[in-house]
């Protein structure tokens, strides 16, 4: 294990999409360095072995003993996580994992308990968790400026063309993708929801594939009841032309804050501006200065490294202070059984009590 000032050695498994921008993400990270690459494409494996100056291996157990490899980037296909997760853990590499965590909570669940039976940390990526505007909303949440909650929203309006789809074999499947708009876009919202609210207590829900020869969902509808009385909704589409900028609205008795891709886009609060009249005010939307573009509306490759940097940063503090990650597996387990309740409710035409 690398002492406190030596960098911890990261390995990447699938370079497809995202696996590059956690590349730029490893590089961005005080106490992290790229030490090997994996891929089942030899050519994209050559590409990136040339450009990134590390060992490139086709072979998952080859892989693995790579010397210096302590931790394992996972960035394969949302169905193949716990498969190679598993493998990892029990080589006793820690792990990186791309959101979901798996597409069922069996899955989930033998992976969470491959990596606490072997020792190793778990972090799930949810890097929305680490951008300024969210991390206000939570440390006004947690300081009870909004008092009790009353209404949350997770709203993802994205737009994906056919080609997207057709661009992988595993895209738009049950089998490895797990479900479409809210299983592989929306999910980040809603974590943050969650994150914000608390258990979900029931849902109903209502999904359509209207405008992609899939096999998922390209719009979903759900209204949440949480387990402290508030009320919430989820949108999600891939079928919203041209791609609007995802957004978070948090209510509670005494605030009101929006998150628009990653800014705040409205911050009013009672302590702050006092009661309105008899009947309430409109309040203007003011932007955060500007940042960093963060969204993927239209281009999933649009999506920056920073906020991944961040929590990448989180895990190699947690390996240095032996602690839990923000978002370790049994965290990230709570945004896939939602979608996974919603995906049951839209199915049997029912409300679905959780936990499932």
């Amino acid at each position: 294990m690398n002492q406190d000032k030596q960098a911890y050695g990261f390995g990447i498994v699938g370079l497809g999409a995202i696996g590059p921008l956690h590349v730029q993400a490893i590089a961005a990270t005080a106490g992290a360095k790229l030490v090997a690459v994996m891929d089942s494409d030899p050519v994209r494996l050559a590409e990136a072995s040339d450009k990134y100056g590390v060992p490139a291996y086709t072979d998952l157990a080859e892989f693995l003993q790579q010397p210096g490899l302590e931790v394992v980037t996972v960035c394969v296909p949302s169905g193949l996580h716990a498969q190679i997760g598993v493998q990892a853990a029990q080589a006793g590499k820690h792990i990186v994992m791309e959101k979901p965590i798996e597409i069922s909570l069996e899955a989930a669940d033998r992976l969470i308990m491959a990596c606490r039976q072997a020792g190793v940390k778990l972090a799930v990526i949810s890097q929305h968790r680490f951008s300024p505007g969210i991390r206000q909303v939570r440390e006004a949440l947690e300081a009870g400026r909004f008092g009790p909650l009353v209404l949350g929203d997770a709203v993802v309006k994205w737009y994906r063309t056919q080609q997207y789809y057709d661009s992988g074999d595993w895209r738009g499947t049950f089998a490895l993708d797990g479900g479409g708009a809210l299983m592989n876009q929306a999910i980040h919202y809603v974590d943050q929801l969650q994150w914000m609210f608390g258990p979900v207590a029931s849902i109903k829900a209502a999904v359509a594939t209207k405008a992609h020869n899939i096999e998922v969902e390209d719009v979903a509808l759900a209204l949440l009841t949480f387990a402290n009385g508030a009320l919430g909704t989820i949108q999600a589409s891939t079928a919203i032309y041209p791609g609007l900028p995802e957004r978070l609205e948090i209510s509670g008795l005494n605030g009101t804050a929006i998150v628009e891709s990653g800014k705040i886009k409205l911050w009013e609060f009672k302590d702050e501006k006092g009661e309105t009249d008899f009947y309430g005010r409109k309040a203007g939307a003011e932007e955060s200065p500007p940042g960093e573009k963060v969204g993927g509306a239209a281009d999933p490759t649009a999506v920056g490294y920073a906020n991944h940097a961040a929590q990448l940063a989180d895990f190699v503090a947690a390996l240095r202070e032996n602690r839990e990650p923000l978002v370790n597996g049994e965290e990230a387990r709570k945004s896939l059984e939602i979608i996974l309740a919603v995906y049951r409710s839209a199915r049997e035409g029912r409300e679905i009590k959780l936990p499932l």
